[in-house]
C-alpha cells in the first residue's frame, strides 16, 4: 500500500449546554479541567466538526484526506452513490433532555431544502427548517442506563394516560381524539397539544404537574416531573403521555427511523447516524418550532412495543445491528481475534479495553479505550484484537 492502513483520530467534543461535565472522564479518562458540558464526541468528516487524522505525525483533517483520493478512502460504490462519507459516528452524553425531534424522509429533505433555499434564508437561519438534503436515521447503543423516548404509544395507552390525568382543559380534544382513533385524529390530538397557549394551556400544565407529582413511582410520571425541572411550562412535558418511555440498559440498541418523534433524556451511548443535520422540534427546547412543518413530516401511527428495541444479528459472539439504510452499518465485537475486510471507510472505536489492528504489511496500530481509527476502503484485509468490547462502523 501506498498510502496506511489505519490512521488515529482526533475528534472533535461539541459543548451543547444538555451535556454531561464528567461521562467522557469517567468510561474513557478524557480530561475536562473547565468542566464544560461534553454533549458529543463527532467521528467523521462533517463541516461542523471534522474528525483529524495522523499522518507521518501530522494532523489534517478526515475531509482532506479523503478529498485527495476519494475511491482510496471510500471505496467506488460510496463514492458513486454518496459522493462523500455517508454516516457520522458519535459519543452522546446527556445530562439534560434533548428536544423532542422528528427527522424527515430524504424525499421530505431534498423538497424543503429546496425551498428553504428558494425563500433565500440563510444557512444557519435559526427559523430555517432544513440545513441540508439529507435524511437522518440514527442508531443509538446505551453504554450506561439510557433513558429515551421513541415512538408514539397505541391510540388506547394515550387515552387511557391522559383520561387518567384528567386535564379538564384538554377534555374537548380528547374527545375528539377518542372519536378518531386513526392517523388523521392523533395527528389532530398532537396539533392541539402543540399549540395550546395561554392560560389553557398553563391550567393544562398545572394539572398534568399535579397528578404527575402524586404518581412518582411510575417512569412515565416521574419523567415528566423531571423535565419540568428542566423545561417549565413547556408543551414537551405531554411527550412521554404519547410516546414510549424507555430505559436502555448497557449493550442494548434502539433504530430511530424518519417520521418518528423521540427525544434522549438522559444517559451516554454510541450513536451512528446519516451525514445530516435535519431536525424538526416539536418540545423541550427553546428553539424554533414549525407546527405546521414537524406534522407534515410526522407519521402518527403507534410504534408497535416489540419494536422498541433492536435486536443485533449474530455471528457467533459478534452483534451485527440490521438496519432498512445503505448509509450505515454497525457491528459490536466482544474480546477476541477477528479478521477483517474493508468494503468502504470504517471507523473503529475501541468502548472499554484496548484493541490492536494489524495489517499484513506489517503496519499497527493500538486503540485505548475512547480511541477510534480511520480505515480506508483500500486497506482491505487486516486484523483486530481487542481485549473488550470494539464498536465498527460503515456503509454499504
Amino acid at each position: 500500500m501506498t498510502q496506511p492502513a489505519f490512521y488515529l483520530m482526533s475528534n472533535p467534543i461539541q459543548h451543547y449546554e444538555w451535556g454531561s461535565r464528567d461521562a467522557l472522564t469517567r468510561l474513557f479518562g478524557m480530561p475536562n479541567p473547565d468542566a464544560q458540558p461534553q454533549a458529543e464526541l463527532w467521528m467523521g468528516a462533517h463541516p461542523n466538526g471534522c474528525s483529524e487524522v495522523h499522518e507521518a505525525g501530522q494532523p489534517q483533517l478526515l475531509s482532506s484526506l479523503i478529498a485527495r483520493d476519494p475511491v482510496a478512502m471510500l471505496g467506488q460504490a460510496t463514492v458513486e452513490r454518496f459522493a462523500g462519507l455517508p454516516f457520522l459516528f458519535k459519543v452522546l452524553a446527556a445530562e439534560k433532555a434533548l428536544s423532542i425531534q422528528v427527522h424527515p424522509s430524504k424525499a421530505q429533505a431534498q423538497e424543503g431544502y429546496q425551498r428553504d433555499n428558494a425563500a433565500g434564508l440563510a444557512a444557519n437561519a435559526p427559523h430555517r427548517n432544513y440545513r441540508d438534503d439529507n435524511h437522518k436515521p440514527e442508531l443509538v447503543f446505551a453504554l450506561t442506563p439510557y433513558q429515551a423516548m421513541n415512538g408514539f404509544r397505541a391510540n388506547a395507552d394515550i387515552l387511557a394516560l391522559f383520561e387518567r390525568a384528567a386535564i379538564a382543559p384538554l377534555a374537548d380534544a380528547l374527545a375528539t381524539f377518542r372519536a378518531e382513533q386513526s392517523e388523521a385524529g392523533l395527528s389532530h390530538f398532537f396539533r392541539t397539544l402543540l399549540t395550546l397557549e395561554g392560560a389553557q394551556k398553563q391550567n393544562a400544565l398545572d394539572a398534568l404537574l399535579t397528578y404527575a407529582a402524586a404518581h412518582q413511582d411510575e417512569e412515565t410520571f416521574a419523567l415528566i416531573c423531571h423535565l419540568s425541572s428542566q423545561y417549565p411550562g413547556d408543551v414537551g412535558l405531554f411527550a412521554p403521555l404519547l410516546l414510549h418511555v424507555i430505559t436502555l440498559q448497557p449493550g442494548q440498541s434502539m433504530y430511530l427511523d424518519a417520521c418518528t418523534p423521540h427525544a434522549y433524556i438522559r444517559g451516554t451511548g454510541l450513536e451512528i447516524m446519516a451525514n445530516s443535520d435535519n431536525v424538526l422540534r416539536a418540545g423541550l427546547t427553546p428553539k424554533h418550532i414549525n407546527v405546521d412543518e414537524l406534522l407534515a413530516c410526522t407519521r402518527c401511527v403507534a410504534k408497535p412495543d416489540d419494536q422498541i428495541l433492536l435486536a443485533p444479528q449474530l455471528e457467533g459472539q459478534i452483534q451485527h445491528y440490521p438496519v432498512p439504510v445503505p448509509d450505515f452499518t454497525f457491528s459490536v465485537y466482544p474480546a477476541g481475534r477477528y479478521p477483517l475486510t474493508t468494503h468502504s471507510a470504517e471507523i473503529l472505536f475501541a468502548i472499554d479495553a484496548p484493541a490492536t489492528l494489524s495489517h499484513q504489511s506489517g503496519e499497527q496500530l493500538t486503540l485505548q479505550p475512547g480511541q477510534s481509527a480511520f480505515v480506508p476502503a483500500a486497506t482491505g484485509a487486516f486484523t483486530i484484537e481487542t481485549q473488550g468490547t470494539l464498536a465498527r462502523a460503515g456503509n454499504r
